[in-house]
C-alpha cells in the first residue's frame, strides 16, 4: 500500500471523528444556527420530492407553477419552528417524543401554508401533494435531528472497542429500557439477549437478536462476555436461583437492574445495576399475603411497635403504614435509630395518620403504662429485645431485664389499659435453648401464656400471642451482614463450624407473616412460621463471595480470594435450630403458619418466680438470676453449672 493510499484512509477514518468533535465544540447558539440552517436546506428538497413523487417527473409543469410554496414554506415553517421551541431541546437526547414533537409542528406548517394558499391568488399544488410534503418534512427534519443525536453521542463517549461486550438476560420491558439506556450511556455494547418464551427466538429488540438460554455458554465463549445483566426486574427467587449458578458455572458476573419497586419509587433507575445481594437467593418464593388476613385489628387502629427501630420493627412499621392504621407509636430506646425510622415513615405518612415517636426502654412500666393510656393503643407488636447471642451471654443482666422484664411491663400495661392484643417476637433460640439470650425468649414466653391464661379466667378482652421463628436475612442479628463486611475487608470469613445449619427467612416476609398470623390469634396462641429449606452456613459464605465477583481460597484453590475459617462453636451455640419444644403444630388458613400450643406455668407460680428474678435483676445478683432462669428453663444447662 502506498504512503498516498495510506494517508487517504486515515482522512477518511478521521474525518467522521472531526465532525463529530466540531458538533461538541459549538456553543448552543451554534448549535441552534446549524438546525435552522438545516432545516432551511431541507424544506426546499422536501417540496421538491413530493412534486416529483407525486408527477412521477422530478422537475413538472406543476412544480414551476409552485414556486410561491418555497418562500411562504421557509417564512411558515423557520418561525412556527423558532417560536414553538424546536430548537430549544438537546439534541443529543433526542427520543420519540421529541419526533411526534415534530411531525406535529411539521403537520401545522403545511396547514398553514395551505390556508395561506388560498388566499392569494396562486396556483395551488395537487391535493394529494400536501400529505406527502408532510410525510417528507417529518421525514427528513425529524431524521436529520437523530443523525445529530447520534453523532453527538458517539462524540462524548468512547469507542465501541472500549465497551465491554455484555448479555441482557431478559427480553421484555425492562429489557428495552436497559439496552435503551445503555446506548445512551454507550457503557456497554449490548451482544445479545437471552430469554425463555420460545416465541421471542431469533427476534430482535433494537437490533439485537434475542436467543434461548440454551445458547448462553456459546455466546460468552464467542464474544468474550464476562458479564451478564438480567433485567427481569419481578423474577421469582427460585428462577434467579437457578439463573445465578448457570452463570457462576460459566465464569460470568451477573448484574441485575433494580427491582419493581425501586424503580416506580424513583429510588433507581432501570440503568442502575447491582450485583445480586444473597437475600434473593436464599429461602423460597413469596406467597402473595391472605387479604383476609393482613389488615384487620390493624386498620383504623391505634398500634405501638416496640423495638421499632431495630431490623424487625422498622419493618413491622412500614407494613403497618400501608394498612391504614389511625396511629402509629414508635417506642425505642436508642435515640439514632428511633429518629431514622421516624423520619423515613414521616416522608411516606398519610394526611390522616398521626406517627408518635416515644423515646424510651419498653422495661420501664410507668412510661408504658402512660403511654398505652395517653395515646389509647389498641394492639402492641413486642419486638423489643436483645438477640446477639455471645454479647447476651456475657451480659445476662442486661439480656434478661431487656427480654423478660420487658415483656411482663408490656402485658402488664396492655392488660391494665384495655389494650385488645399483644403480639410477642420470640425466636426458634427459645426452644430447648443453649444460651441465655434463648433462655430468655423462653421465659418470654411463657410470661405471655401467663397473661393469656389469667385473661382467659377474667374473661379479659385483652389477647396475648406469640410468634416464633427463625433468622432473618439482614437483621442485625443475622450472619449475612457479618459476611458481607468480612468479605468487603478482603477476609477471611469466620463461621463456627462446617456443618451448622439455618433457616432463614427476609424481614419483609417475617414482618408480613407476623401481621397475618396476629388476625389469627384467639389468645395464648404460639405461632410457627414455616421457614422453607434449611440452608448450611459455609454453603451461604461461598455463595456470598461468588456474589462478589471473587473466588473461596482453600487448599484446591491456593490462588482464591477469600479464605474461610472455622473457629469452633461458640458457648451455647447449636448446630441447628428447631421451632417446636414437645408440641405437634396444626395448621391454619395460611399456608406458611402453623399454630401449636406447649406447655406453659400456672400464673400463680410464675408471678412469684419473676418478682424473684426481677429483684435479683435489681441488686444485680448474676448468680441469684441465672439460677432463677434455670428454674424456668428446666432444659437449659447453665454453662459451668
Amino acid at each position: 500500500m502506498t504512503s498516498t493510499t495510506k494517508a487517504r484512509n486515515v482522512g477518511t477514518k478521521q474525518s467522521p471523528v472531526a465532525l463529530r468533535r466540531t458538533l461538541m465544540q459549538l456553543p448552543p447558539l451554534g448549535r441552534r444556527l446549524l438546525l435552522g440552517t438545516i432545516d432551511f436546506l431541507l424544506i426546499p428538497l422536501a417540496i421538491w420530492l413530493s412534486f416529483w413523487l407525486r408527477t412521477a417527473h422530478p422537475f413538472s409543469e406543476a412544480l414551476s407553477s409552485s414556486l410561491w410554496l418555497l418562500p411562504a414554506t421557509w417564512a411558515v415553517g423557520l418561525s412556527l419552528f423558532a417560536f414553538t421551541g424546536q430548537y430549544r431541546g438537546l439534541t443529543r437526547y433526542v427520543s420519540s417524543t421529541a419526533f411526534y414533537a415534530v411531525a406535529a409542528r411539521n403537520a401545522a406548517i403545511v396547514l398553514l401554508v395551505y390556508l395561506f394558499g388560498t388566499l392569494l391568488p396562486v396556483q395551488m399544488p395537487p391535493r394529494s401533494s400536501w400529505p406527502l410534503l408532510w410525510l417528507l418534512l417529518t421525514a427528513l427534519t425529524g431524521g436529520a435531528r437523530f443523525v445529530l443525536r447520534d453523532l453527538l453521542l458517539q462524540a462524548s463517549q468512547p469507542p465501541s472497542s472500549n465497551r465491554p461486550p455484555v448479555v441482557i438476560y431478559g427480553a421484555g420491558a425492562a429489557a428495552a429500557q436497559l439496552v435503551a439506556a445503555l446506548r445512551l450511556a454507550r457503557s456497554h455494547t449490548v451482544v445479545a439477549f437471552i430469554d425463555d418464551a420460545p416465541e421471542l427466538w431469533r427476534r430482535e429488540l433494537d437490533g439485537v437478536v434475542i436467543h434461548p438460554p440454551q445458547l448462553l455458554a456459546e455466546l460468552i465463549s464467542r464474544h468474550q462476555v464476562t458479564q451478564v445483566l438480567l433485567a427481569i426486574p419481578s423474577l421469582s427467587r427460585s428462577k434467579r436461583r437457578q439463573i445465578v449458578q448457570d452463570i457462576q458455572q460459566l465464569g460470568a458476573s451477573l448484574l441485575q437492574v433494580p427491582s419493581v419497586e425501586e424503580i416506580t419509587s424513583g429510588r433507581a433507575r432501570i440503568n442502575t445495576l447491582r450485583p445480586v445481594a444473597i437475600e434473593e437467593l436464599l429461602g423460597r418464593d413469596v406467597v402473595p399475603p391472605d387479604p383476609q388476613l393482613l389488615g384487620p385489628g390493624v386498620r383504623a387502629a391505634v398500634v405501638c411497635v416496640t423495638g421499632a427501630g431495630g431490623s424487625i420493627g422498622s419493618e413491622l412499621c412500614r407494613q403497618i403504614l400501608r394498612l391504614s392504621p389511625k396511629s402509629l407509636v414508635l417506642l425505642e430506646r436508642s435515640e439514632p435509630a428511633l429518629y431514622a425510622i421516624h423520619q423515613e415513615l414521616q416522608q411516606r405518612l398519610p394526611a390522616e395518620l398521626s406517627l408518635v415517636p416515644v423515646l424510651g426502654n419498653a422495661a420501664d412500666a410507668a412510661l408504658v403504662q402512660r403511654c398505652f393510656s395517653e395515646q389509647g393503643v389498641n394492639v402492641v407488636f413486642h419486638a423489643a429485645a436483645y438477640k446477639h447471642v455471645p454479647l447476651v451471654e456475657a451480659n445476662p443482666l442486661a439480656g434478661l431485664a431487656n427480654n423478660v422484664q420487658s415483656t411482663r411491663v408490656v402485658c402488664q400495661a396492655a392488660e391494665r389499659c384495655g389494650v385488645s392484643q399483644v403480639v410477642l417476637i420470640s425466636t426458634d433460640k427459645a426452644v430447648r435453648p443453649t444460651n441465655v439470650m434463648g433462655a430468655t425468649k423462653r421465659v418470654a414466653e411463657l410470661v405471655v401464656q401467663g397473661f393469656a391464661k389469667q385473661a382467659s379466667r377474667q374473661a379479659a378482652s385483652s389477647r396475648f400471642a406469640m410468634v416464633r421463628f427463625g433468622n432473618v436475612l439482614g437483621s442485625s442479628g443475622s450472619v449475612v451482614p457479618l459476611f458481607r463486611q468480612q468479605i468487603a475487608a478482603g477476609g477471611p470469613i469466620t463461621l463456627t463450624h462446617p456443618e451448622i445449619i439455618r433457616f432463614f427467612m427476609t424481614i419483609p416476609e417475617a414482618a408480613q407473616l407476623v401481621l397475618q398470623a396476629s388476625a389469627l390469634a384467639e389468645g395464648g396462641d404460639l405461632f410457627l412460621l414455616d421457614m422453607g429449606e434449611p440452608v448450611r452456613i459455609i454453603d451461604l459464605a461461598r455463595q456470598m463471595v461468588r456474589l462478589s465477583g471473587l473466588r473461596v481460597r482453600d487448599a484446591h484453590h491456593p490462588d482464591g480470594d477469600i479464605e474461610i475459617r472455622c473457629t469452633g462453636l461458640r458457648p451455647g451455640e447449636k448446630l441447628y435450630e428447631e421451632l417446636l419444644i414437645e408440641a405437634n403444630s396444626d395448621p391454619t388458613v395460611h399456608p406458611l403458619i402453623y399454630r401449636a400450643r406447649e406447655a406453659a406455668l400456672p400464673p400463680e407460680q410464675l408471678w412469684p418466680q419473676l418478682d424473684a428474678l426481677d429483684a435479683a435483676i435489681a441488686s444485680q445478683d448474676a448468680n441469684a438470676a441465672l439460677e432463677l432462669l434455670a428454674q424456668l428453663v428446666p432444659e437449659w444447662q447453665r454453662s459451668g453449672a
